[in-house]
Formats: structure tokens, sequence, C-alpha cells
């Protein structure tokens, strides 16, 4: 094996190939021609002597032999990566690029502002934002973390919880005054529903009462959206009833533009949490941003954040 033909080029390519399972996928993330990918995994190969890559029609996947050198590999480049973080901290000066996938409504609404005062501290470090309601897999995707909404699965990335966010029934003023306003939860099987077609269970809600007591609920309607903005949209236009979090409508009640409906029974809060890829996660920027989300995330409507229920304890009678 000649190692001066085991670059650190090769290596990046080598293991974005053994992610993602494409070629030309790889191509384009890197802003490089197929060409150019192909011939670095062919160098890389004939440096090491075995091949790392078994080659489809239809799929790029990891040899025996690949899967161990591409475990090397991720540790190899976390190590070059920290070691450009440290020499560039001693100027105090974290730079680099960090990946982001988020749930796309809270994302587009407020995630984005905290990204912007992130870059307006830290302004040689680039973010890349990607707004999506799909659970992608994060290293296929070179993501570095996610912040996503709901119950998760994977439990190979690390987890950090950031809150729960609270949800309440809203209704637009003039579908009120057109239909009525609901006085007890079974009222609302009667009206019209704004549903998502992406959760699981959107035909039936699940209220807590204010003696702790549930009522679940038949919920109907005709129409049903996959993205929380359309949602937005679909009760400011009058179309029906919706279960809301209130980061996505805090506004509009403010406005006058929704109102909140049957205060006292509300949905079950939904957990918010941030997705961290192990291999990225001693990476200062990263580092970084993940501390500063976690401050600031109680910050957005409706979000309690872990640490505003630390220290609270039963007022002691006297």
């Amino acid at each position: 094996m000649d190692r001066s033909d085991v670059t650190l080029e090769r290596m990046r390519s080598f293991v974005r190939v053994a992610e993602r399972g494409s070629l030309s996928a790889v191509a384009r993330e890197l802003g490089v021609g197929q060409s150019t990918i192909t011939r670095h995994l062919r160098e890389l190969e004939d440096a090491v002597g075995v091949p790392l890559l078994s080659r489809t029609t239809r799929r790029v996947t990891m040899t025996d032999e690949g899967g161990r050198y591409y475990a090397n590999c991720v540790q190899i480049l976390r190590l070059v990566e920290q070691a450009g973080d440290e020499a560039r901290g001693t100027r105090g000066q974290p730079a680099g690029t960090i990946r982001i996938s988020c749930t796309a409504a809270i994302g587009v609404l407020h995630i984005s502002r905290l990204i912007f005062a992130f870059q307006d501290r830290y302004r040689d470090i680039a973010i890349d934002l990607s707004l999506t309601d799909e659970r992608v897999d994060l290293v296929r995707e070179g993501v570095d973390i996610a912040l996503r909404l709901g119950p998760l699965t994977d439990s190979s990335m690390k987890l950090r919880p950031l809150g729960q966010s609270r949800r309440l029934l809203v209704a637009a003023p003039a579908y009120l005054t057109s239909c009525g306003t609901p006085s007890v939860p079974q009222d609302l099987a009667q009206h019209e529903g704004i549903r998502m077609s992406n959760i699981a269970g959107s035909d039936m809600l699940d209220l807590k009462g204010p003696r702790g007591e549930h009522h679940a609920v038949p919920f109907g309607g005709r129409l049903r959206v996959d993205h929380g903005l359309a949602a937005r949209e679909a009760m400011v236009a009058g179309r029906g009833i919706a279960p809301a979090h209130r980061w996505l409508v805090d506004d509009l009640l403010k406005a006058g533009r929704l109102t909140a409906i049957l205060p006292r029974y509300t949905p079950s809060p939904v957990p918010l949490n941030m997705l961290i890829v192990p291999e990225r996660a001693g990476i200062a920027r990263v580092r970084l941003l993940i501390d500063f989300l976690a401050r600031e995330i109680g910050s957005i409507p409706g979000i309690e954040s872990p640490r505003s229920r630390v220290g609270k304890r039963p007022a002691q009678k006297r």
C-alpha cells in the first residue's frame, strides 16, 4: 500500500458514499462531478489493496473490509476536524458548517430566528438548515443534529430533551359565528375538524379536563393536511377547529384572528427533542449550537423547557 495515496479527500468521498449508498448523490452534495467521486474510490481501493464497496445498478454497499475501514475512517476524519477546531479555538474563532434537520413549521416560524441569532454571535459558522417532517437518516443525509416533535425511536443517536410543546384547541371567529362554539368536549364531534394526515390517530382527540380526567372525542372533518403551515392557513380561513401547538398560533391569537375554545380541556403536550449524531457531538461548533438551542428554546411560545420545571416545589403550609 502506498500510504501517500490515502488522502483525506478520498476518505471523505468513501465515507459519504458508504453512508448514502449513491455516487451521484455524494457528487451533488460535494459539488463535484460523479467521475471525480468514482476516481477517488478507485484510487483509495488501489491504495489499501482491497475492495471497499460493492456496486450494483441500484445501490452501493460496503464489503466486509469496507465496513471495518469505514469505522476507522470516521474516527480519523473526526479527529482531523476536532484538531482544526482546537487550532481555530486558540484564536477564539469557531468556524465551519453545521447541518441541521428540523420539523418544518417550527423551523420556519421560530428555529430560523434562533439560527440567525447564533450566526450573529459566531460569524464564521455556516448553517445548512433542512426543513422536513420526514424522519430522515441523519448519518446518511450528512446531518449533525435534528430537532423533532413527537416520540422518537432512533436509539443510535444521542438524545437531548428540549421540553414539551403545549397545545390548545382553536378556531377562527368567523367559523364560531357560523357554526357555534363548543361548550363541552362532546360537542366537537358535531364540528368540522382540521386534521393532520401524517399523525396517526388524528380522528380521535384525547383531552385532559380540569380535574385530570381524560375525554376521548371523535374528531372528523373534510380537510386533512400534512404540513403545519397549511393547517395554520386553514384555521385562519375558518375551515374548522384544530388542536394546535401554541407556537404555531400564538401570534394569531394575540391578533384576534383565532380564538381559543374549551380552554379547560387541553390536548396532550408533545415532546420536543434534539437528536445528535454521536460522531459529531465532540465537534466544537456543533457543541456551541447544541448548548445555544437548549438555552434559547424556552423563548418559543408554548415550549416548556426541562429547566423551567427544575426546582418547582409545592408551596409549604405555614
